[in-house]
């Protein structure tokens, strides 16, 4: 870096201020410092001692100053502030915890760190450091552990014990194998045990559970930030004990009973959760009664070896005091009510106790005007001359103007930018216009006065020294707007498990032949003394049907339109049958339908575009997020779509915010270069809105005109709109319906997309279809498909599924707590302090109302406004439209806001009975916050009720899933699969769905659409294989229920060796070395897929022989039959029985051979069978 540094030493100020800052206890203001400018004076400075400290006052700037500073030193951390006020909440997300411990553990590991944080991180109390990083555990192979003292050892750090790791903070013990998600990795690791030595380490996706790379060591940082002894435990217990006694007495004798109950009920809950139940979760809300001492962050580091950096003195202090006050006030009145105990007001340290700590650092205290000391004694101050660059807005004139002034004036210049095939063209650009100007990646090089040097690196904004004649130019100041890059966590891609939706007792499941009955769960049986695992299924009537787990392909989860119980079939009836048959009949008829419609849309021809031009790529470059996979891949098959000839009719789909839009807009863009208009459909005037608004704003830099037609419109804008779309002077049109009314018309229409098509009615459909006649049409819906039907789907339509979520913007902190005025009065106002709004989720319509002036009152200065679906449509988007402007502060409403409405202001959201919303709706109602890079806020709020108490334990252990979501993905359970199929398939079709079933539909869907096409379907038949061996998995091997049947069901599925072995791979990866019963399945598995295709449809062991029945159809060479008895006589004999020819083959009767050899002999013979009966002649039915 030094092309940047050297400059800095020609300031005379800068060495004394060098020289000055070197004594510890010093503090030097230095005013005339800019936003942009700090952290490359931070860099130049300092570079003697190992650590930095960079305090701000803001998460905001604190995270702005993170991304400019990692631009000099990538190794830079960020400390957030824990939240104090909402530390009491049940549940609380992991994502701060993770920042923090990830902060602590570059503390610790570097030996020079910078750290950027807030002043309210100085203000809170830690553990000592000594306690942390004594609590730190590594391992490395051949260390020798006691799995069950590092269980205990691990829930003490905070983690917690799970079946199978799925997020950050858990682990998972299985056999010897023990898998842990540790806060401060990518990857979760497996530690695989030899006896209690460790054998090998490696990192595993948490995907598919599958290994990635094996790790020297695992260094595993706790999972909270207070980790105690057992003594230091019962001892802070014991202190909290007495505090609540004498407090509640004090408080009953102030004739406060309730508050005196609540203090001391509380406290015995939480001794009886950290001692007996042994949770951890919460404790650090306590330090005060577990550590003698007050420690904070600024105790981690020792004052000689640090400078210390203060961003805006006078705002810091400032904010400190008052989240000072903010924490006294709050926490006095939670106090008075009972709510807290005395010793948690000692959380969090006095401003002025901060302040007198300073001084024994070097400090050097930015600012952009000379400051106020705050108390502290300055011991110098200085001026530094820096200003702004000129923004060119995209003129590139401009800025050669600039260029050229600075050329004359002896100037260094360094311009950046954020890729580096633009910085390349930005220097030959430049080069050709006449200056000295190159392209370098080493930041070193020396650099002339007069020269120019554009290197890659991305800066918010530039700033130039006058006085030493320096100036760094960045892309935005070139180009506008700077562009976000979101980090990509991911990089290893496992393929997903299929999900077996969890099949629980109880469950209706579907059997292709039997149909509708009721899962029992897995039995052990044993026929001749043989172990087995059975699934058993109750039929109407009472009646059971076992399975062998080895077929459970045949039985499929019954999963319907709504939560009706379906009703249960009889085993042997007829019935089943019947319904097989008129599902698939008018399956056969959609398939048919739409396989006409497409091949009518191969024959036409469409407009062919060119290949991407320059401008396009420049337009997609300006986009301010990173794409995901599955966007780029939808992009490209878009564009592949638009340049052939024919008429392209795609569906995407996707979650919120997933980046459908971007989509639609990089196609339109690319329809308007070749002078073609682009409509745009949108379900509700709102939503038009929005999308207008982002298309206006991405094309604001083009020559592009972009119109609204809706009802937010005078009526004579919209007649001008018209008149110039139908001359062809509006490039893209957005609209509601309006745009389908008959006084519309396009001058050449190139391109239609069609937003949210679940949301249009019959008749509106009718009409976009006379639109589209032979127009590229780009149909986008959220309502994911699952991804079984669009396998059936995918020869009709041509789709891109979106499922991969954008790295989150900023994670979202969930909290679960009790409702609670106060909280909801505090997180409000601290919404609206930061400039916010927020969100009130209550789903009764009947006293919305009343709910909404409640919070009113609670927070009189806040504006605040109640929706619900029950409103005139006009009245609900007025109110949507001044909520979206800001006029509104908080919205009470129904869950109606969790479709559509992207509002990045609004950044809290507080859901009133949080325990009655399903799973997916908390999901999408949480997606509706954290649109921006603020953190967001989600309180999920329940009563608390003593009756709750034994559904409290189940609801809080699912709510808990949603402090780590993540990801709609795995939520997008069945309920949402059968909406989206409903939708795809029309009213008529969900009722045949709901006769038979989700999967199976989609099975017999899929079959149609391939005999639609043409392609010939092989008749099919089922082969069971029914060996006496032990062929099962013991619960020593696989524990859990669910995870069993997810592995039953994927070894059934095993077709060639291949696919057994890397089953066996993954089985011994995931749970050890497998017993001989679970080779013994693998074995089967293969044999059985070996029959099917020997047209064999059972192979059934007697005593001693051995019975092999064909299928009726079978398509085998009749002829050869004797040829193949006579090469394995006397033992092998063909019988041709009417119901169904079969084969005996006699097993040598004196051995009673081994199971092996069974399975050995039946495999030789399978494979003889299908060499010498199934030639590629053999068309006679035997």
């Amino acid at each position: 870096m030094d092309a940047f540094v050297r400059p800095l030493y020609e300031l005379n100020s800068f060495e004394e201020l060098e020289h000055f800052a070197e004594k510890p206890g010093t503090v030097i203001s230095a005013s005339g410092c800019m936003d942009a400018q700090k952290p490359h004076m931070i860099y130049g400075v300092g570079n003697g001692r190992k650590n930095k400290i960079i305090v701000t006052f803001h998460e905001q700037k604190a995270k702005e100053l993170y991304e400019d500073y990692r631009f000099f030193d990538p190794a830079v951390v960020y400390y957030p502030a824990k939240d104090v006020l909402f530390y009491q909440s049940d549940i609380r997300g992991n994502l701060l915890t993770a920042e923090r411990i990830q902060a602590l553990r570059a503390i610790h590991e570097q030996d020079e760190v910078t750290v950027i944080t807030t002043f309210d991180a100085l203000m809170n109390t830690m553990a000592p450091a000594k306690q942390l990083w004594d609590s730190i555990c590594r391992i490395a192979p051949e260390d020798t552990i006691d799995l069950e003292q590092m269980k205990d050892l691990l829930v003490c750090m905070g983690y917690e014990k799970e079946y199978q790791v799925e997020s950050m903070g858990q682990f998972a013990i299985r056999g010897g194998i023990l898998d842990i998600f540790p806060l401060t990795e990518d990857n979760p690791v497996r530690i695989e045990m030899w006896g209690d030595e460790v054998d090998t380490i490696r990192s595993f996706d948490v995907e598919s559970q599958k290994s990635i790379e094996n790790l020297d060591e695992v260094v595993i940082y706790p999972a909270c930030e207070l980790v105690l002894t057992e003594a230091e435990k019962r001892a802070g217990i014991e202190k909290l004990l007495k505090e609540a006694e004498s407090f509640s007495k004090k408080l009953r004798k102030e004739m406060k009973t309730e508050e005196a109950h609540r203090a001391l009920s509380q406290a015995q809950e939480l001794a009886e959760e950290w001692g007996e139940l042994a949770v951890t979760a919460g404790m650090d809300a306590f330090l005060s009664y577990f550590c003698e001492e007050r420690v904070g962050l600024l105790d981690y580091f020792d004052p000689k070896e640090t400078y210390l950096f203060i961003d805006e003195l006078s705002r810091s202090t400032e904010r400190g005091r008052q989240t000072e006050l903010e924490f006294s006030e709050s926490m006095k009145q939670r106090l008075e009510k009972g709510y807290i105990l005395p010793g948690q007001m000692k959380e969090l340290f006095g401003y002025k106790e901060i302040m007198g700590r300073l001084e024994h650092f070097s400090c050097i205290a930015l600012a952009a005007l000379d400051t106020k000391s705050c108390g502290l004694k300055l011991n110098g101050s200085y001026g530094i001359h820096v200003k702004s660059v000129n923004s060119y807005n995209n003129s590139f004139e401009l800025l050669i103007k600039d260029l050229n002034h600075y050329k004359k004036n002896g100037y260094k210049v360094i311009l950046l930018s954020g890729s580096k095939t633009r910085a390349a063209r930005l220097a030959e650009d430049i080069l050709n216009e006449g200056l000295n100007c190159f392209y370098t990646e080493d930041y070193d090089h020396e650099l002339l006065p007069g020269q120019i040097m554009v290197c890659y690196g991305k800066v918010h904004r530039g700033y130039e020294y006058p006085v030493l004649q320096f100036a760094v130019i960045t892309e935005s100041d070139i180009f506008g707007a700077e562009k976000k890059k979101k980090k990509r966590h991911r990089t290893y891609e496992g393929e997903k498990i299929q999900n077996f939706t969890d099949l629980s007792v109880g469950d209706y499941v579907v059997h292709e032949n039997h149909g509708l009955g009721v899962y029992k769960g897995i039995e052990k049986i044993e026929v001749d003394h043989k172990v087995k695992d059975y699934i058993k299924i109750e039929y109407a009537g009472g009646s059971n049907l076992y399975i062998l787990a080895t077929q459970l392909e045949l039985i499929q989860k019954y999963a319907g339109k709504d939560a009706r119980k379906p009703k249960l079939n009889k085993l042997g009836g007829q019935e089943w049958g019947r319904t097989k048959n008129r599902v698939r009949g008018a399956v056969r008829q959609i398939a048919q339908d739409l396989v006409k419609l497409y091949a009518a849309r191969e024959e036409q021809d469409g407009f062919v575009y060119g290949p991407d031009t320059v401008w396009q790529r420049e337009f997609e470059e300006l986009f301010p997020f990173e794409e995901t996979e599955d966007q780029e891949l939808a992009i490209e098959a878009t564009k592949k779509d638009m340049e052939s000839h024919k008429i392209m009719d795609r569906l995407i789909c996707g979650d919120v915010g997933y980046g459908k839009t971007e989509i639609a807009i990089r196609a339109a863009f690319k329809a308007v270069q070749e002078n073609k208009q682009v409509a745009y459909l949108a379900p509700t005037t709102i939503l038009a809105q929005q999308i207008y608004n982002t298309f206006s704003q991405r094309m604001k830099d083009f020559p592009v005109r972009v119109d609204l037609l809706c009802r937010f419109r005078s009526a004579a804008e919209q007649k001008r709109s018209i008149e110039d779309l139908r001359k062809g002077q509006v490039d893209i049109i957005v609209g509601t319906h309006r745009l389908l009314s008959k006084d519309v018309q396009f001058k050449d229409l190139g391109l239609l997309v069609v937003d949210e098509e679940q949301r249009f009615g019959v008749a509106h459909k009718e009409k976009i279809k006379q639109l589209k006649n032979n127009v590229d049409v780009l149909t986008l819906t959220a309502t994911p498909i699952p991804r079984t039907l669009h396998m059936s789907l995918i020869g009709i339509r041509d789709m891109s599924v979106l499922e991969e979520p954008p790295m989150d913007r900023v994670p979202i902190q969930t909290y679960v707590m009790e409702y609670n005025e106060e909280l909801v009065r505090e997180a409000i106002n601290r919404e609206l302090a930061r400039g916010g709004q927020a969100y009130y989720v209550y789903n009764r319509v009947r006293d919305i109302d009343e709910m909404a002036t409640k919070i009113q009152a609670l927070v009189p200065e806040a504006n605040v406004a109640f929706a619900h679906g029950q409103m005139r449509e006009t009245q609900l988007e007025d109110i949507m439209y001044r909520f979206i402007n800001g006029e509104i502060d908080v919205l009470v409403s129904t869950t109606i806001i969790e479709t559509g409405l992207d509002i990045s202001n609004v950044n809290t959201m507080i859901i009133h009975d949080a325990d009655n919303m399903g799973l997916s709706q908390l999901y999408q109602l949480r997606g509706r916050v954290g649109r921006s890079n603020r953190t967001a806020y989600a309180f999920l709020m329940y009563r608390r009720n003593k009756m709750l108490k034994e559904v409290a334990e189940k609801r809080l252990a699912a709510i808990k899933e949603y402090s780590d979501l993540g990801s709609g993905f795995k939520i997008a359970m069945r309920d949402l699969e059968i909406r989206g199929a409903g939708n795809l398939l029309g009213a008529e079709q969900s009722g045949h769905m709901e006769a038979v079933g989700y999967d199976l539909y989609c099975k017999m869907l899929h079959e149609a659409v391939r005999e639609a096409k043409g392609n010939v379907m092989e008749e099919s038949f089922d082969t069971s294989v029914d060996i006496r061996t032990d062929a099962y998995i013991p619960a020593t091997y696989i524990a859990n229920e669910s995870q069993k049947l997810d592995i039953y069901k994927r070894i059934a599925g095993v077709e060639t060796d291949n696919e057994a072995e890397e089953m066996l791979e993954e089985l011994i990866d995931r749970f050890g070395e497998p017993p001989k019963s679970v080779q013994n399945l693998l074995t089967i598995a293969r044999l059985k897929s070996l029959a099917h295709s020997a047209y064999i449809k059972e192979v059934i062991q007697k005593e001693d022989s051995l019975k092999l029945v064909m299928y009726e159809h079978a398509k085998v060479d009749a002829a050869r039959i004797p040829e193949l008895v006579q090469a394995n006589a006397p033992a092998l004999k063909f019988v041709a029985d009417a119901k169904g020819p079969y084969f005996t083959y006699l097993l040598k009767v004196n051995s009673r051979q081994a199971a092996n050899d069974v399975l050995d002999t039946l495999r030789r013979l399978l494979e003889q069978m299908k060499t010498v009966l199934c030639t590629e002649n053999a068309e006679s039915s035997c």
